[in-house]
């Protein structure tokens, strides 16, 4: 309600003791502190008042009533929530790697068979490109022969 400092509070003080005067300051604080004390208990009591009526008149009874009718779990709210958890701690690549595993555990005959064959032509491929590398490198290790004579022309 009053948003006081104590910059705001020690102003306040210097004017009361210049006002009031230093011999009647305690006594004026005695009062004031006499008025909060029975503002307080009067605020006190009111609400207490109030609560006693709310509850005569079935306020309460409204209350859970509104309560249990806003349930997320009367309303089967649950279940997408539910669902929506599990989408958050889906993890499409475990998933996949998963469905790899299980597709190469059902593979039959002749997919391992037509497998194999893949593995055998890609072993040759490879071992084909090491042998052109190495016939490119051999002519280069060896020494330059001596030129070849001309033959003779007719």
């Amino acid at each position: 309600m009053f948003d006081l400092g104590w910059s705001e509070l020690l102003i306040i003080g210097i004017v009361a003791l210049i006002v009031v005067g230093p011999k009647d300051l305690p006594v004026m604080f005695r009062t004031l502190g006499r008025f909060m004390g029975k503002a307080r208990s009067m605020a006190r009591e009111f609400t207490s008042a109030m609560n006693e009526a709310a509850d005569e008149a079935g306020v309460k009874d409204l209350k859970k009533d509104l309560n249990s009718i806003a349930n997320p779990k009367s309303m089967g709210m649950n279940k997408l929530k539910d669902a929506a958890d599990a989408f958050e701690k889906w993890d499409p690549m475990a998933e996949a790697d998963a469905s790899d595993a299980a597709s190469q555990k059902v593979e039959g005959a002749e997919t391992a068979a037509l497998r194999e064959k893949r593995e055998a032509e890609a072993a040759q491929r490879k071992a084909d490109a090491v042998a052109r590398a190495e016939a490119r490198m051999a002519p280069a290790e060896q020494p330059a022969a001596a030129p070849a004579e001309e033959a003779p022309k007719a």
